[in-house]
């Protein structure tokens, strides 16, 4: 066959040579370029009006399988998309054709089969019930005629193919919804014509094992069809039987799983009862499978317990006569739960039961107080077996096992022990108090008892189980927390990561020793001596942070000892960047509580040395080194001045020490500091202004001052705003813009503050506006904070647009260009802006003028972006500018609404007069002024102008 270049084929009419000639392209061209360019003109072909002919012509028995399967594929296609291009008095011919070709194909190519079989599928929902009454039928009849030219075996797989496609097919249609609802109904009736037959053939002796697979396949495709759950009795039991056969296990399995989980089956209880037995019937086979380590037989008998208990124990709990059958199935489940060997090493199953307990429970505790009495006594004491198995499951292995484990192998044990833990938090709503106690006790024995010394992992799990609890339970009030911050220093660590779990136990504690600060010296030395150990470096962090957080008022006395150990870790570089700025931001929160002039002599020995360090890399060329040596200083300096408030701006600690502490006289000391390193940042950035990375850590350190200290940071502003007018004027960034945005939100409303900052506005401002003279496209990220500066400047300070030197018409029009970018952030804030300059046309008479002038631009981009310029993720912003225009500028909107619609194939070819007219009338209707309604008719009319209007990508928007 003749190779052609990689333009050919978008030339090329739609006829057999040429399909068969680009499939050969797409198969074998070893150019990319050429398969890209072919896949997309089949693509064309396929839906194209010559598809009825040449798909048929590729189905010929003399081609290619590849050729065939692509000719099956364009009539489905063209079927179900296009359905309502065919005529009706055609849907028969095409019905018979298409049953013609499946009986060809029955003993031929399998993949041709499964698509000819979803071409009729999609043929036969389209014209069921009224064209086609009893398609299902017929179809069974048609297949079980005597064909003398089709084996009876491959017309029986061929037929089973077709019924298993067609509820699959139900699925992913794309009927309207009204259809799918009526189409469902009839395919639960048409179950009668396929039931009988599936029954037949998985009883019958001499049915070959692969036909047996494909009956409970097509009964699986059934089943979630939402079928009436006692009409598939017969073949659960059935599927139940096939698990005995290695060859039909899983299949098996998937279909009784799909059967007892659909969401009608709970109406059916008494067929739901009949399950358990048989269920249970199952537990030697599972327990030999267990012996036997055969992974996949126990995990495919655990899914169907799980199913059920998981699925129905609602209804099984309510039928109280069988309490005794449902406690079994529960103890199957506990099995499974605690089923022997690590997670995910030995077995894969354990994890599957997680959510049965929490549904459980749930269930338990939804019954009204009586009844939900007799049941915790029967269930008390099964949930508090489960703690058990679940910190044995949550076990460590030995060091040598461990030391074998992959690095995914570990991820997954990690992620096993979250879910334990969430479940462990969960299971505590049902025990209480009472199950602290019990592992308290347990804890207590192992580490008391001489005579047996126990693992390192016993105890690390029942550590790991108080926890999981202390993180997210309030267990300020419990008798036993004493007792366990007594016991945790005379736990032996020998082990990294019973050391890690020692941690994150007391940073769970942490807002319990807050109230009992008389224990914080019991804990404290073991965190502190872990900061000294990086194989720790998460755990000793985050808990200091958690301490100096919630305890800082009861700090105090410890200060200089953590501050002396956090410097030395920090001087060694123990810790990677992010535990180092954790670090420096519990530091922030140790030192606000202390007296002034004591936190000044604290944060003098700590920043000394990077503050030196910093003078010297200024000195030095800039290099890809010294820039990250940079960016590491000024971010520890930010994230210790996000913490450090002595104003206690967030503090929300209820002890009578916050009543008691004075506030502080005189300048902040983050300021103080801010103030002596001023020059030096300068420095810095006079050689780094290029690098936007650097100047993004610079602008950090202020933005996070600005946020933590808000009217404390007030002498800075003057200096910051001179040195950001610099910096922006030299190389705009957009991280200047996002600090002067903070700046303008904090202080732009107070007199004493303002002229510097609208200074550094005005300024900003002019030299953004030349950069969309040079050509913006370029910078996405200046124009998004920019118009997020200008929306802010609105919302805090609207006289800033009435300075006779801003510019409000090109300010105006660089909001309309940044409508058209194809960045979706930076159109979200582009309307975020006119959405907040709209409603300014009355109080700000420039603002007015403009929009009066010049709303019809804006008018115009926006419905451009609705008609298919924009993402349509961005519509309710859009319709947000529509909603705005319509409340504030009516007048203007309904004449330039009819302008803008009279130009013809705007704002999009796809709409007709008519449409536009509609959506017109709608926009300027009284339901204008209901913002939810416009942004229904912002959708509604960005479908019709994409075409999309009533296919299945409407389903969900």
């Amino acid at each position: 066959m003749e190779r052609r270049g990689p333009a050919a084929p978008q030339s090329l009419d739609f006829t057999v040579e040429n399909v068969e000639q680009a499939l050969h392209q797409l198969y074998y061209d070893p150019n990319i370029e050429n398969k890209n360019l072919a896949q997309k003109w089949l693509m064309q072909a396929q839906v194209s009006p010559q598809a009825w002919h040449f798909s048929w012509l590729l189905l010929n028995l003399d081609k290619v399988p590849e050729i065939q399967y692509f000719g099956a594929s364009a009539l489905h296609i063209k079927i179900s998309r296009y359905w309502n291009d065919i005529p009706a008095d055609q849907y028969e011919s095409l019905k018979s054709q298409l049953f013609s070709q499946i009986t060809r194909f029955a003993s031929g190519s399998k993949i041709v089969l499964t698509r000819l079989c979803v071409a009729l599928a999609s043929l036969a929902l389209s014209m069921m019930p009224e064209a086609w009454p009893c398609a299902v039928a017929d179809m069974v009849r048609m297949f079980q005629a005597e064909d003398c030219n089709v084996d009876g075996r491959a017309r029986c797989l061929a037929l089973l193919e077709l019924l298993t496609v067609l509820p699959e097919e139900f699925q992913t249609s794309r009927l309207p919804q009204y259809r799918k609802g009526q189409v469902r109904s009839v395919l639960a009736q048409e179950c009668g014509s396929v039931f009988p037959l599936l029954e037949q053939l998985l009883q019958q002796p001499d049915s070959p094992g692969f036909i047996k697979q494909k009956v409970l396949k097509c009964f699986s495709s059934w089943v979630q069809l939402e079928i009436p759950l006692m009409d598939c009795e017969n073949l659960i039991q059935a599927a139940f039987t096939s698990l005995q056969d290695p060859e039909l296990f899983d299949t098996a399995v998937e279909a009784i799983v799909n059967a007892i989980s659909q969401p009608d089956a709970q109406r059916y209880v008494n067929t739901l009862l009949k399950l358990i037995p048989p269920v249970l019937s199952l537990q030697e086979q599972l327990r030999q499978a267990v012996q036997g380590g055969d992974m996949e037989t126990s995990h495919g008998i655990c899914r169907i317990a799980v199913a059920l208990g998981e699925n129905h124990s609602r209804a099984l709990l309510d039928q109280v006569q069988h309490w005794q059958s449902f406690l079994a199935l529960v103890n199957m489940i506990m099995f499974c739960t605690g089923i022997p060997g690590h997670y995910p090493v030995n077995e894969t199953t354990s994890s599957l039961t997680l959510t049965f307990w929490y549904t459980l429970q749930d269930d338990i505790l939804s019954f009204e107080p009586d009844k939900q009495a007799v049941y915790q006594q029967v269930y008390r004491p099964v949930y508090f077996q489960l703690v058990d198995v679940l910190l044995h499951k949550a076990q460590f292995p030995s060091d040598e096992e461990y030391g074998f484990w992959s690095s995914d192998e570990k991820e997954q044990f990690r992620i096993y022990r979250v879910d334990i833990s969430d479940t462990l938090m969960y299971v505590y709503e049902m025990l209480g108090a009472e199950l602290l106690s019990s592992l308290y006790d347990k804890l207590g024995r192992l580490l008391t008892n001489t005579e047996q010394p126990s693992s390192w992992q016993h105890t690390e799990a029942l550590l790991y189980g108080f926890q999981s609890i202390a993180e997210t339970i309030d267990v300020n009030y419990s008798d036993v927390v004493p007792g366990l911050i007594g016991l945790i220093p005379r736990i032996s660590i020998s082990n990294v990561q019973l050391a890690d779990t020692v941690m994150f136990t007391i940073g769970a504690l942490s807002e319990w020793l807050a109230d009992h600060p008389v224990m914080i010296n019991n804990v404290l030395p073991l965190v502190l001596q872990a900061l000294g150990n990086p194989e720790l470096s998460i755990s000793s962090v985050s808990t200091l942070k958690k301490i100096c957080r919630e305890c800082k008022y009861d700090l105090p006395p410890y200060a200089a000892n953590i501050v002396a150990v956090s410097q030395d870790v920090l001087m060694k570089q123990i810790h990677k960047t992010s535990q180092c700025m954790w670090l420096m931001q519990a530091l922030g929160f140790l030192l606000s509580a202390l007296q002034v002039e004591e936190i000044l002599k604290n944060l003098h020995s700590l920043i000394t040395p990077y503050i030196q360090q910093l003078e010297k890399l200024a000195d030095e060329t800039p290099n890809p080194s010294n820039k990250l040596a940079i960016i590491h200083i000024l971010g520890l300096l930010s994230n210790l001045f996000t913490t450090l408030d002595i104003s206690h701006h967030d503090d929300d600690h209820e002890s009578t020490e916050v009543k008691k502490l004075p506030m502080p006289q005189g300048p902040n000391p983050v300021v103080v500091v801010l103030q002596q390193v001023f020059q030096l940042i300068q420095k810095v950035l006079s050689k780094w202004l290029n690098d936007a990375q650097v100047v993004e850590s610079v602008c950090a350190i202020f933005e996070k001052s600005v946020k933590t200290l808000l009217d404390d940071f007030a002498p800075m502003v003057p200096q910051l705003c001179e040195m950001l007018g610099q910096m922006y004027s030299t190389i705009p960034q957009a991280s200047a813009l996002d600090l002067t945005r903070q700046l303008v939100h904090i202080f732009a409303h107070e007199p004493a503050h303002f002229p510097p900052i609208k200074a550094l506005f005005l300024l900003v401002t002019s030299v953004t506006l030349t950069l969309f003279q040079q050509g913006p496209r370029d910078h996405p990220d200046i124009v998004d904070s920019f118009m997020q500066l200008l929306a802010q400047a609105l919302k805090r300070k609207p006289d800033l647009f009435l300075c006779s030197t801003l510019d409000v018409q090109a300010v105006f029009q660089c909001g309309v260009l940044s409508l058209k970018f194809p960045e979706a952030l930076t159109v979200k804030a582009s309307c975020g802006f006119f959405t907040e300059l709209l409603p300014r046309c009355g109080e700000v008479p420039p603002v007015g003028q403009v929009v009066h002038e010049h709303g019809k631009l804006l008018l115009q981009a926006v419905l451009e972006g609705v008609g298919g310029q924009a993402s349509r993720s961005l519509m309710d912003h859009f319709a947000e500018i529509l909603f705005t225009l319509s409340k504030h500028c009516f007048s203007y909107l309904s004449v330039w609404m009819k302008e803008a619609m009279q130009q013809e194939g705007f704002p999009s070819a796809r709409v007709s007069p008519e449409q536009k007219d509609t959506f017109s009338q709608q926009i300027l209707s009284r339901e204008r002024v209901n913002k939810r309604r416009v942004k229904e008719m912002v959708k509604e009319f960005t479908l019709l102008c994409r075409g999309l209007h009533g296919t299945e990508y409407t389903a969900d928007y």
